[in-house]
């Protein structure tokens, strides 16, 4: 059952009734605070005049896509750092499930846990009928506003993707 109820979530994600309001290109990106994989609070604040983040949400851990992505984005986290910018990670995982798939792939950045889906509606990529996000990834500043949002990922391309809009955003900042 619970594989049909995926599937459907898949379907549906990409339908015109999937679209909620969310946030756009320069707006300020939603404040929150959630766990990480080891279970250690973060807020979004803290990245404040840090660097440039960049928030990656994805339907579910172990999964084909999201591991691939989560392993594309390990594999070139370096390249993403030196334009200096983090990388999250962000599904409706519980914590025990995204350390389970940290510590299986050997990722080199964090993983959040937003099991109740507030931030993940926050930023307008809940899925309908079911709690997981949609594939979207946000690049945001060091003033918090969001300054790139896409929302067509290929999980084995997005880290490229990401350095490379990042790349662009700086060189017009």
């Amino acid at each position: 059952m619970k594989p049909l109820i995926v599937l459907l979530a898949l379907m549906f994600s990409h339908s015109p009734m999937a679209f909620s309001q969310g946030v756009k290109v320069g707006e300020k990106a939603p404040l929150f605070e959630l766990k990480d994989q080891n279970g250690a609070a973060f807020s979004l604040e803290s990245r404040r005049g840090v660097g440039w983040t960049v928030l990656y949400f994805y339907p579910k851990a172990g999964t084909p896509g999201c591991t691939t992505q989560a392993c594309a984005f390990r594999d070139a986290l370096k390249a993403v750092r030196d334009l200096h910018a983090e990388v999250y990670g962000v599904s409706t995982d519980t914590p025990s499930a995204l350390k389970a798939f940290h510590d299986e792939h050997h990722l080199n950045f964090t993983l959040f846990s937003d099991a109740d889906a507030r931030v993940t509606e926050a930023y307008g990529v809940k899925m309908p009928v079911v709690n997981m996000a949609k594939r979207w990834t946000f690049i945001i500043d060091p003033d918090l506003n969001i300054r790139d949002i896409n929302d067509d990922v290929d999980p084995a391309l997005d880290a490229k993707v990401v350095a490379q809009r990042l790349q662009g955003l700086q060189m017009a900042h």
